[in-house]
C-alpha cells in the first residue's frame, strides 16, 4: 500500500499507547502547510488491548477525534507502533532488484521472528554493504498479518481508506530529521511506556529499536524513592528534572537510576552502530516526546555522549502562519510520528 505522487488529501494517524494524534497538510512541494492538527487522550489499557469491546471503545475514540478536527478526507497514512514492528539491516548478495526481491522471501524466515506466511515484509535496498564490498545493505521491515488485519478491520469500520501503514520510527525520522543530513543523526522519542529509538544515515534508517523505558518509570522511580503520590511525582519530574540545584537534588537523586538505565540502552546502540559504521561518526541526538521537555535532561545526554543535542521540532519542515508559532511549539514534542506520517509523499 502506497500513496499516489501528488495526493494531499489525506491524515497521518499515530495511535498511541497514552494519546491518538492526527495531522493533515495540503499541498505538495517541500514544505507542505499544515491544515489541522488534533489529539485526544487514551486509557492505555484500551490502546493496547485486543479485546472487541476494547477496540470498540478505540474506534468510538478516533470516530470522535475526527469529528472534533472536521476531518474531511477519508484517506489515512497509519502509524505501527514499534513493539509490532520488527526492522533489521542485513547484508545480501548483489542480484538485480527482482532477485533480490524473491531471495528476500526464501531467506526471510531465517531473517524475521514471525513466520513469513503470518507476516507483511518489506524492503529497501539501501547501497553497499560497509562490511562486506561485495555485497549490498538492506533494511527489512515484517508485521504479522494479525495486527495489520486488525487495524485495517477497526479503521475500515468508521469509513477511513488506509492508503499505507508505515512504522513509527520511520516517521518520527521523516519528520524532525533535515531532509538534506548526510551525517548519522540519532532520533530518541521519550514517550509514557517506551523510548524509541532511531539512527538515520542519508535518509534512511540504520538501527531502530525500542527501550521499555519511559516517563511511566522516570515518574515511578519518584514516588518510591521519595515516598510521594502519583501527581506529586509527575510535577516534581517535569518541573525540576535532573536540576541539582533545586530542592536539594533530591528528585535529580530520585530519578538518576532510571534515567542511567536508559542512557545505558542508548550507549549500546551507539556502539552497535559504530561498530558496523566505523568510518561513520554519530553527529547528533534529537530529542523529542512527552519526557524530552525534562529540565537538564538534553544537557544530561549531551555530556554523557559527547555530541550535539537538540529538541525535535515536529513542524520543521512543514509551514503555517507566524502567529501560530508559539501555538504549535508547546505541542510539537508530542506530534513528530503524525506530521510524519502526513508528509508522506511517494
Amino acid at each position: 500500500m502506497s500513496i499516489l505522487s501528488g495526493v494531499s488529501d489525506f491524515f497521518g494517524l499515530d495511535i498511541g499507547t497514552t494519546n491518538i494524534r492526527l495531522v493533515q497538510l495540503h499541498g505538495g512541494g517541500k514544505a507542505k502547510t499544515l491544515t489541522k492538527y488534533a489529539y485526544t487522550p487514551v486509557d492505555s489499557r484500551i490502546a493496547q488491548s485486543d479485546a472487541k469491546a476494547d477496540q470498540q471503545k478505540l474506534v468510538q475514540v478516533i470516530r470522535d477525534l475526527l469529528n472534533e478536527a472536521k476531518i474531511t478526507t477519508r484517506n489515512v497514512a497509519v502509524g505501527i507502533p514499534s513493539q509490532k514492528v520488527f526492522t533489521t539491516v542485513v547484508d545480501m548478495e548483489r542480484l538485480t532488484p527482482d532477485e533480490l526481491g524473491k531471495t528476500i522471501q526464501y531467506q526471510a524466515d531465517s531473517m524475521i521472528p514471525t513466520p513469513i506466511k503470518e507476516s507483511k515484509l518489506d524492503w529497501a535496498l539501501l547501497g553497499d554493504s560497509p562490511t562486506d564490498k561485495t555485497k549490498v545493505e538492506v533494511l527489512l521491515t515484517s508485521v504479522t498479518n494479525a495486527f495489520i488485519e486488525g487495524r485495517l478491520d477497526m479503521l475500515e469500520s468508521i469509513g477511513l481508506n488506509v492508503i499505507a501503514f508505515e512504522p513509527d520510527t520511520m516517521a518520527l525520522a521523516r519528520a524532525v530529521v533535515a531532509s538534506d543530513a548526510m551525517t548519522p543523526q540519532m532520533v530518541l522519542d521519550i514517550g509514557s511506556k517506551s523510548t524509541d529509538l532511531v539512527i538515520v544515515m542519508n535518509g534512511a534508517p540504520r538501527l531502530t529499536r525500542s527501550i521499555p523505558t519511559g516517563a511511566e518509570a522516570i515518574i515511578k522511580s519518584a514516588m518510591q524513592n521519595l515516598n510521594i503520590d502519583e501527581k506529586q511525582a509527575q510535577q516534581f519530574v517535569f518541573k525540576f528534572g535532573l536540576s541539582k540545584d533545586k530542592l536539594e537534588g533530591q528528585i535529580h537523586q530520585a530519578i538518576i537510576g532510571t534515567i542511567d538505565i536508559l542512557m545505558s540502552e542508548i550507549e549500546k546502540s551507539i556502539k552497535f552502530f559504530q561498530t558496523r559504521y566505523i568510518q561513520s561518526k554519530l553527529d547528533r541526538i534529537i530529542v523529542t516526546g512527552g519526557a524530552s521537555t525534562l529540565p537538564e535532561l538534553p544537557l544530561y545526554i549531551a555530556n554523557k555522549f559527547g555530541v550535539n543535542v537538540e529538541i525535535g521540532n515536529a513542524w520543521r519542515n512543514i509551514s503555517f502562519p507566524a502567529d501560530r508559532q508559539n501555538e504549535l511549539l508547546a505541542v510539537s514534542n508530542y506530534f513528530a510520528v503524525a506530521a510524519g506520517l502526513a508528509e508522506r509523499n511517494e
